[in-house]
């Protein structure tokens, strides 16, 4: 055969071994809890089945129980086999070891997908939500699956797979591993076979040692020295078969343990077709339990829950009769019921009745042969009313309201809500509420009435009168409500507002008798920054039509709060705005910084207002011999630069004060703790105050606005522009020959002035072939650097392309009639070449919109020839 062919079918052969691989590998790794019985053991890593031991572990299982649990689902014997054979391999290996992070994907995937192994949960449709119980089966939490750690039950019945483990001690001392074999029986050495299937564990006993006797004869007699006990080890499996409403009838191998919960459970629980009281369950063709799972529900009896023997059928008929319950009840939904039980007994079905619940009537919507029919029953027939199949029985709620209600509010002690006597009256009610307050407004309170049609009546009472008996008291009805109100519910919250250089700026409340220092003392006292003299207080003024907004009032109050002046007795009055204004001769100080090629950089305080560039430089020693002065550059912050306030600046001030005195005794003196205490209140009071932005004018704060606002509505501007300061372009060389003039700008706070050393190159940025940087040549063009980074690219802009001069100015190329000038070229230069704008491909609706236009046009034109 050719060559060629046989690659090709090897080829062909490793694809679909692959694909089979792949398809096995996912039919593995996508198994749940529910069909555990398509796992095929030896697929399974030790890895894998380390982990599934663990999670196992984890949610409470034994080995045994896992292998139960297996077998319940109805995986088959063998692979049963299997897998026990695979655990006690681990096991003699040594204990589960935990999952290392060099393991595989696939490995890691599987474990992955087995955390929804004993967590996957079920989705219920509405209908059965409600069925009472039908969530028991189909609980992923709740598995049934037969404790296998218990002693064995002495009525255990002994058959075919079992093993059979005798010990003999005393006198004597032996022990025996038997299995009972297909025929039933158990061979012990020098007896001979036994027959132990159908017998119970206690029965067994006796016959074991009624036979062992022949050889340990201290077995026998009153006063034995030997003594002999059975026990059950590995159990059997049995076979059992589940019909009718189930979600999977069949056949399972389950423990000989198994009750029929475990069955049920492994047949993936009863459907919504399914009784839950009526579950038959038959042996040798006769009928031997007949189970109610209401009973385990509602009573915790599980009794009739019988275990299995080899061979049983359990048998789930459909329900015969289920009504419905809703309102307020405990459990309220669908529940089975059985011929001869009433609606009490549904009641207890559903937990009984909820507080609010109306007990004294039950309303059912029934059917009858021809529509729909309801009736009412009342409590005293629950015990005696059957509910019919398909009954729905509704419950009331009680009525919100109250028959002896009623309520005060105001200006009492404990005003509230009390129970209504008969006879009782306005004064009943305010002795009930503890008493009057000393500022309730006697003259008026107000009785809110609800008339029997439940509209709203107003009583207007006078308190005064009717307490001090002058007139008659009103006798009270249910759901009154008494409103009694305080003299400060009827007139305006008094404060006044201090404002300006103190601590705590700020509305006050206001105080009878309350004086200028007595508010600066609430404030927190003056700043130093504070001027003491005219201080300005804006009174409102009450009933002058003149057209006068306020009254001003100036006070002289010095730093020790002592009032002066004409004014020194004023009193303030009720919404009173007092303004301490900055003293005029206060100046903070203001730092700049100068940097480079200066003799003595650093940072400079400013000296005076109109301090500029040329008295800087003459405090920093000049300029050096290696300065660049035509690159020199002023940087000043912008209205964006968010400074610190002058209040976190003193709040960081302190908080250095604080750490110097920690920092230089270890033991410090009562003083120094006070002083420590008082610097931490401070830097409290002064730590989170962003207001009094450090040199900021209104102004700014509005320009800024203004641009973030037109940044917001215009996508096309550029962000970048937000920046927090700026670079100024000086001509420092100007500035040193002619100082004082147009180009010797003023200082300001924050501003950086930068000489750089002299520069020898220049940068070329944009639409060139090689962005690069160049040295510097003394006549060298614009073109020339141009050519020297490769040129320019089919996308530039040439009439666009402009210089950045290493002091900030800028230079755009400009156009004389039809030639471009190209700016000059300076050491320290930056050449920026812009890209040219993407233009958009027309559209065929473009195009077909021209071609129309063309060709009526065309049409036209011939039309006028003709």
């Amino acid at each position: 055969m050719n060559k060629k062919i046989i690659n090709q079918i090897l080829v062909v052969k490793l694809f679909f071994t692959g694909l089979l691989f792949v398809l096995s590998t996912v039919v593995l790794y996508g198994q749940s809890i529910s069909d555990i019985q398509n796992i095929k053991v030896d697929n399974l890593s030790d890895a894998q089945l380390e982990q599934l031991i663990k999670r196992a572990e984890s949610s409470g299982m034994t080995e045994q129980q896992l292998e139960a649990m297996a077998r319940e689902r109805g995986m088959p014997a063998t692979e049963v086999a299997k897998l026990r054979q695979r655990i006690n391999q681990i096991r003699n290996k040594g204990s589960v070891t935990s999952t290392s992070p060099s393991q595989n994907t696939t490995e890691r995937e599987w474990i992955k997908t087995e955390e929804s192994f004993f967590v996957e949960e079920i989705e219920f449709t509405e209908e059965e939500k409600k069925i009472f119980g039908f969530s028991l089966f189909r609980n992923n939490s709740l598995t049934f699956s037969p404790n296998l750690n218990i002693p064995t039950p002495q009525n255990y019945i002994l058959g075919s797979g079992d093993q059979i483990l005798v010990d003999v001690y005393g006198a004597s001392q032996f022990e025996y591993d038997l299995k009972v074999n297909n025929e039933g029986l158990v061979f012990i050495p020098n007896v001979g076979p036994i027959n132990v299937a159908g017998l119970t564990v206690e029965a067994a006993t006796a016959r074991l040692k009624n036979s062992l006797a022949n050889i340990y004869s201290g077995l026998r007699g009153t006063s034995p020295n030997t003594f002999m006990q059975l026990r059950v080890g590995n159990i059997r499996s049995i076979q059992v078969s589940i019909v009718g409403e189930v979600f999977t009838p069949g056949n399972y191998t389950l423990s000989s343990f198994a009750s029929v919960f475990n069955a049920i459970y492994a047949s993936g629980g009863i459907k919504k077709e399914g009784s839950f009281r009526n579950i038959r369950v038959y042996r040798n063709s006769k009928m031997v339990a007949n189970m109610d799972i209401y009973d385990f529900l509602v009573n915790g009896n599980q009794s009739a829950n019988v275990r299995l023997e080899d061979n049983d059928v359990i048998m789930v008929p459909p329900f015969d009769k289920r009504v419905e319950i809703t309102g307020p009840v405990q459990r309220p939904g669908l529940f089975e019921m059985k011929s001869d039980e009433n609606l009490q007994v549904l009641i207890k079905f559903a937990g009984g009745f909820s507080t609010t619940a109306y007990q004294n009537v039950a309303t059912v919507f029934r059917t009858t042969e021809k529509e729909f029919k309801v009736e009412n029953i009342d409590s005293q027939n629950f015990g005696n009313f059957i509910p019919k199949g398909g009954d729905n029985f509704v419950f009331g709620e009680l009525l919100e309201r109250y028959e002896n209600r009623i309520q005060v509010s105001g200006a009492l002690l404990r005003p509230g809500t009390f129970a209504l006597e008969e006879g009782m009256g306005i004064n009943d009610l305010i002795k009930r509420a503890g008493g009057l307050r000393d500022d309730s407004f006697m003259n008026r309170a107000a009785l809110y009435r609800t008339r029997p049609d439940f509209s709203l009546e107003v009583v207007s009472l006078n308190i005064g009168a009717i307490v001090n008996g002058t007139e008659e008291d009103i006798f009270l009805q249910r759901e009154d409500v008494l409103y009694i109100p305080s003299i400060y519910d009827l007139k305006e919250e008094y404060y006044v507002i201090i404002s300006g250089e103190v601590n705590r700026p700020g509305a006050f409340a206001f105080g009878e008798n309350m004086k200028v220092a007595d508010l600066v003392l609430r404030a927190g006292g003056f700043k130093e920054s504070a001027t003491s003299s005219q201080i300005e207080i804006a009174r409102r003024v009450k009933d002058d039509v003149s057209g006068k907004l306020a009254e001003i009032i100036h006070i002289n109050v010095d730093k020790d709060l002592k009032l002066s002046g004409d004014n020194a007795g004023l009193t303030l009055t009720p919404f009173d705005h007092v303004i301490v204004r900055r003293s005029p001769g206060f100046q903070r100080g203001r730092l700049v910084r100068v940097e480079g090629e200066v003799f003595f950089p650093g940072e400079y305080a400013i000296a005076h207002a109109n301090e500029k560039i040329s008295d800087l430089l003459n405090r920093s020693g000049g300029l050096t011999q290696f300065a660049y002065p035509k690159g020199a550059t002023l940087i000043r912050r912008n209205e964006f630069f968010a400074g610190p306030s002058d209040n976190q600046i003193k709040s960081q001030n302190l908080t250095e004060v604080k750490q110097n005195l920690q920092r230089i005794r270890r033991d410090t003196s009562e003083a120094e703790k006070i002083l420590l205490s008082r610097i931490d209140q401070k830097i409290s009071e002064k730590g989170g105050d962003l207001s009094n932005k450090q040199g900021g004018l209104l102004i700014d704060d509005f320009r800024k606005e203004t641009i973030e606002s037109l940044i917001s509505e215009n996508d096309t501007l550029n962000r970048d522009i937000v920046k927090t300061q700026d670079m100024i372009g000086i001509n420092l060389l100007a500035i040193l020959s002619n100082p004082g003039s147009e180009y010797d700008l003023i200082i300001q706070e924050g501003d950086i002035l930068s000489i750089p050393k002299q520069l020898q190159t220049v940068r070329m940025r944009g639409e060139v072939l090689f962005p690069t940087t160049a040295r510097y040549r003394e006549n060298g063009r614009f073109k020339t650097y141009i050519s020297r980074a490769g040129g320019f690219t089919d996308k530039s802009r040439k009439k666009r392309s402009y210089v950045v001069y290493a002091n900030g100015d800028v230079k755009r190329t400009s156009n004389f009639l039809f030639f471009k000038v190209y700016p000059k070229v300076e050491p320290g230069s930056e050449i920026i070449v812009p890209s040219k704008r993407d233009k958009e491909p027309m559209s065929i609706q473009g195009w077909l919109a021209i071609s129309t236009t063309l060709t009526t046009i065309i049409l036209l034109i011939n039309n006028l020839n003709r």
